[in-house]
């Protein structure tokens, strides 16, 4: 008899190299990647096409046709996504570096203000805080819609750099501190790179947030796809109405996705 059948099973197998089971379990499978890749995309477009099977099957009246008009809905459309892109990137330059600046030592007692002051403009509705900044500046349109939407987005970007950076464990920044790094290192190399996760969920949410916001804000003459919501709703005609919404909907649901996409690129290796 020779010794190789005095052997167990597990040990021959194990001399052929490690069991990799369990790591094929835990990967996912090339189907749940392109589903996971490809199905907000594929969703979103679907939507689209039975959008416009719905319009150009439609009887459409003379007013219809001009609030639906394809150059309109593009100029809507590209009046909302400025409305939304330059009012979050002023929230991240401001929200940002105000988070970094609440998590440090000198400037903790100050966080509960600091939240406390994003949660009062939250809580108050977008409609009021669009009103309000129209009657405070004295004028209508674009700058008092960024404005608003600038001082609605706030608190989700604010409050999640405080919770990234909050959670960055101890030890990790005493290690860093300890090797000689400077606090100024170790935010740059080790606080901002762990947090970005979580910040980034904050963008999301204020990206998102805008496009409702910036619907409203049609109603002091900003632009956008809520002027052809409400000019539905005002003339009766719920065509127009309903396919405003729904490109509004698919701008939100496209805005999260590719934020999702950046946080996978942007995601520290191993998190």
């Amino acid at each position: 008899m020779s010794v190789a059948t005095l052997l167990p099973a597990s040990f021959e197998a194990g001399r052929e190299g490690p069991d990799r089971r369990g790591l094929d379990e835990t990967r996912p499978s090339t189907g749940r990647q392109v589903l996971r890749y490809a199905g907000i995309p594929v969703l979103l477009l679907l939507v689209l096409g039975a959008t416009f099977v719905y319009v150009t099957t439609a009887d459409l009246d003379d007013i219809e046709r001009r609030l639906l008009d394809p150059s309109r809905l593009a100029s809507a459309t590209l009046r909302h996504l400025q409305l939304v892109g330059v009012s979050t990137a002023i929230v991240v330059l401001l929200a940002v570096p105000l988070g970094i600046l609440a998590t440090r030592n000198s400037m903790r007692h100050a966080v509960p203000l600091i939240v406390g002051l994003g949660n009062i403009a939250q809580g108050v509705p977008s409609l009021g805080v669009v009103v309000l900044f129209a009657v405070v500046l004295g004028q209508i349109g674009y700058t008092p819609a960024i404005f608003a939407l600038v001082l609605y987005a706030f608190l989700p970007i604010l409050r999640n750099t405080i919770v990234g950076l909050q959670q960055v464990d101890s030890f990790v920044t005493e290690s860093a501190r300890g090797m000689g790094m400077s606090r100024l290192a170790v935010l740059r190399r080790i606080e901002l790179p762990l947090a970005v996760p979580v910040v980034l969920a904050g963008i999301r949410t204020a990206a998102v947030i805008n496009v409702g916001t910036a619907t409203i804000a049609a109603l002091i003459n900003a632009g956008g796809l809520g002027e052809i919501i409400y000019q539905g709703l005002t003339l009766n005609r719920q065509t127009a109405t309903i396919v405003a919404a729904v490109l509004a909907a698919v701008l939100a649901l496209l805005l999260d996705y590719l934020g999702g996409l950046l946080e996978q690129v942007l995601r520290p290796k191993g998190l």
